[in-house]
């Protein structure tokens, strides 16, 4: 058994770490509430952006833009990975790394796959699975706004256009609660035109559902058309994108302060335990004491 000291030295080192980890837990729930509050925000751009693209979707069929056709002379397909910068967070980036893995191994041998990593904790395991890695974001803060994804959807929008690419994935972290996170891979591009004007349609028997109008904005276009819903649907893509990664921060901090939560409980269990081990060899070191002192006293009779 080891000493009083040692353990008490011990009792004190899981002390302080039990400090540590309650004051990681409050700074992720906080962020945590940040990041959702964000992701909630978000959602008022995204539904004016639906309700102009419902008001056109009847057009929908006209459009010429890349991102709606499928590239055949290119096989090769981008994925976009967004993982965390720093660990501690439970299963998080593990879980959506090894969904990549797995989609990487269900695909063709014979198409080439890129990878782009947001994030140094998915940017460290691509390398160690030999991925071709051509891009790394590791510079988005916890408070992401539509300005610290711009460099990256322009380049991945670029990337599809100048035809490198017959499909874009995102391989993301679905917040759904604070103790489920779901990790998702999701081709954005190329765009879908029965997909998108299904969506548009469900969007717009939606909005009709939840609103007392009767009837759509009559909105009045000026100019072409077709460039008109080209642009809109670039802002969208990117859109996507930013909701993506609002998702991620959120499913990051939820996850950390969960492993903290967690880690501050054992460290809480450790420290009882240890307190008894503590009790126990005091006892053992007091009874020793007295019968030492008893066999002394009886020798000297």
């Amino acid at each position: 058994m080891a000493s009083t000291k040692e353990i008490k030295r011990r009792i004190q080192s899981v002390k302080s770490t039990k400090k540590i980890t309650k004051a990681m837990e409050l700074v992720a729930a906080s962020k945590m509430k940040r990041a959702v509050s964000q992701t909630l925000a978000s959602r008022i751009y995204s539904s004016y952006s639906w309700e102009i693209l419902t008001s056109l979707s009847e057009r929908i069929e006209n459009l010429s833009h890349k991102f709606f056709v499928k590239n055949t002379n290119n096989e090769k397909y981008l994925i976009v990975l967004i993982t965390s910068n720093r660990g501690l967070c439970g299963g998080y980036n593990s879980q959506v790394i090894k969904r990549v893995i797995a989609q990487i191994k269900n695909k063709n041998t014979e198409q080439s796959v890129d990878i782009i990593s947001v994030g140094k904790k998915g940017d460290g395991a691509m390398r160690r699975t030999d991925q071709n890695i051509i891009a790394t974001f590791t510079d988005i803060p916890d408070n992401v706004s539509m300005r610290d994804i711009t460099s990256l959807s322009t380049y991945v929008t670029n990337e599809f256009k100048n035809e490198k690419y017959s499909k874009v994935y995102i391989a993301y972290t679905h917040f759904l609660s604070a103790l489920n996170q779901k990790p998702v891979v999701k081709k954005i591009l190329p765009i879908s035109k029965d997909k998108f004007k299904k969506i548009l349609d469900a969007n717009a028997e939606e909005k009709l559902k939840n609103s007392h109008a009767s009837s759509e904005i009559p909105y009045l276009i000026e100019g072409d058309t077709s460039t008109l819903l080209d642009t809109l649907a670039e802002k969208l893509v990117r859109m996507q994108i930013y909701q993506m990664m609002l998702e991620s921060k959120a499913s990051e901090q939820s996850s950390r302060m969960v492993a903290m939560k967690n880690a501050n409980e054992a460290a809480g269990e450790m420290i009882d335990d240890l307190t008894l081990v503590f009790n126990k060899a005091r006892q053992a070191n007091i009874t020793r004491e007295i019968s030492e002192i008893s066999a002394g006293m009886a020798s000297i009779n």
